[in-house]
């Protein structure tokens, strides 16, 4: 996982867990008179342990990421030959609900980036933080492996490591260069960086995620945004912002680097909306 499909440690470590709670309720069936210990899974046992998940009361899209472990598991030992077949291969995914992504508008958007004061260290650092996540719709893991040699201010773009170490360049709006610019320049040194991450702590080291996720977080409190936020809400506003300009679905793809359009689809709400106001302004029956 690591090495061919270039997954990041963290959905490693994810799957792994999933991969043994499978087991761990392997081990209890193994108790029962028909079953040996050692012998393999079959798609009974996968059948149980998704009941007994329901059972549970476990989320569909946890149901749904550990049957994606488990296929994923026995695939690779299938293709190893540890198995004859894989029992997951034939057994449906759950089907699960669509949400709507939490977005903020413009105004609230604007009132959150103006938080940060531009006339020290953190708060220059933050302010370039909350614009980037919103100018270029980044996930909160790909900020925070940003390096100083990925920035081209002079063209204005990003280079950015997604899911599955994907590379793409994101563009950036004259706003966000400038303010990169200056904390290149200006504010970065100050922090005395052990590496080349762009935006490091006091300590000099790569920002985590959960730092950030705190930051986002402090920062909406004292903006007044009352609705729930985290780092995600600025992708799905980038997304949001940009089909309400007039952006096609495949560019704000491309954007955020999805891999497949459905990805993308859970923005159509707002092409809906906008279509149905420009039919409301515009089709001479309804002004009648």
């Amino acid at each position: 996982m690591l090495a061919e499909l270039a997954l990041s440690p963290h959905t490693v470590e994810s799957y792994w867990l999933d991969i043994r709670n499978f087991f761990s309720f392997q081990s209890r069936l193994a108790e029962r008179p028909t079953q040996g210990e050692g012998h393999e899974p079959d798609a009974q046992e996968i059948f149980l342990y998704m009941a007994w998940l329901r059972a549970q009361r476990v989320a569909a899209s946890t149901l749904a990421r550990r049957l994606s472990a488990l296929r994923s598991f026995f695939a690779f030992a299938v293709e190893e030959k540890a198995l004859q077949n894989n029992p997951v291969a034939l057994h449906e995914n759950p089907r699960l609900p669509r949400y709507l992504p939490e977005a903020l508008n413009r105004e609230e958007m604007r009132s959150l980036l103006a938080v940060p004061k531009l006339d020290n260290k953190n708060g220059y650092r933050d302010r370039c933080i909350l614009e980037l996540l919103y100018a270029a719709g980044l996930r909160v893991s790909e900020l925070s492996q940003l390096t100083v040699d990925g920035l081209d201010l002079q063209r204005g773009l990003v280079r950015v490591f997604g899911k599955g170490a994907k590379e793409r360049l994101a563009p950036l709006h004259g706003l966000m260069r400038q303010l990169l610019d200056t904390y290149c320049k200006q504010w970065r040194p100050l922090f005395n960086p052990l590496g080349k991450q762009l935006f490091v702590n006091h300590s000099g080291r790569e920002l985590t995620r959960q730092y950030i996720w705190k930051m986002v977080k402090k920062y909406a409190l004292l903006s007044g945004v009352r609705c729930a936020i985290s780092p995600h809400t600025f992708r799905h506003s980038f997304a949001t912002h940009l089909l309400e300009g007039g952006a096609d679905l495949r560019v704000v793809q491309m954007l955020l680097g999805h891999a497949d359009i459905s990805a993308t689809e859970i923005y159509t709400h707002v092409q809906t909306e906008r279509l149905r106001a420009l039919h409301h302004q515009f089709h001479p029956r309804n002004r009648m």
